[in-house]
């Protein structure tokens, strides 16, 4: 793995948790320097791969491995899901949807199908909003369904869902 793949990592994980890169450094390291690993400009020593693992809850060998060796990853898809909730919080609903997609079958498969469900909820908002009766249909039906998988059954979800398809049949 190239350094930038590695700072990317890096930085997702600390966005992801919601950390400043002052609060992820410490008094280990300089947030210059944590500034200059995310950019790929410099390579983490050992050492400072495994306090910044540390400090982000995640096992140091999650930063660096390249791919996976079975067919379930745990690092990957915490990794994965990690990354599904940074596009949900930046509103980047399609990318969510499908970053999403790949936790199916694995042990976030929950997580991954209660947040597809509230990305729905979203995107039919937007489609409604620019005429897509269509898409707005598409997007809260497949809300629905996702809002009763899982342990996260929403009825919230399911409730928003059913409001905007009586709204749609309601607008026709």
């Amino acid at each position: 793995m190239n350094s930038e793949e590695l700072g990317k990592r890096i930085k997702e994980a600390r966005l992801a948790k919601k950390m400043t890169q002052s609060e992820l450094v410490g008094t280990f390291i300089t947030r210059n320097m944590l500034s200059r690993i995310e950019s790929g400009n410099a390579c983490p020593s050992v050492k400072t791969l495994e306090y910044l693992a540390g400090r982000l809850d995640l096992p140091a060998g999650s930063l660096i491995s390249d791919e996976v060796q079975g067919e379930e990853d745990p690092d990957r898809n915490a990794q994965q899901l990690i990354t599904v909730k940074r596009l949900y919080n930046e509103s980047d609903y399609s990318a969510c949807i499908k970053a999403a997609e790949k936790l199916t079958g694995s042990e976030f498969e929950d997580e991954g199908q209660a947040i597809t469900a509230r990305c729905c909820i979203a995107l039919s908002e937007k489609a409604m909003n620019s005429g897509d009766k269509a898409a707005a249909i598409k997007y809260a039906k497949q809300a629905l369904e996702l809002a009763d998988k899982g342990i996260y059954k929403s009825r919230e979800i399911s409730v928003d869902a059913t409001l905007k398809l009586s709204e749609i049949a309601g607008g026709k």
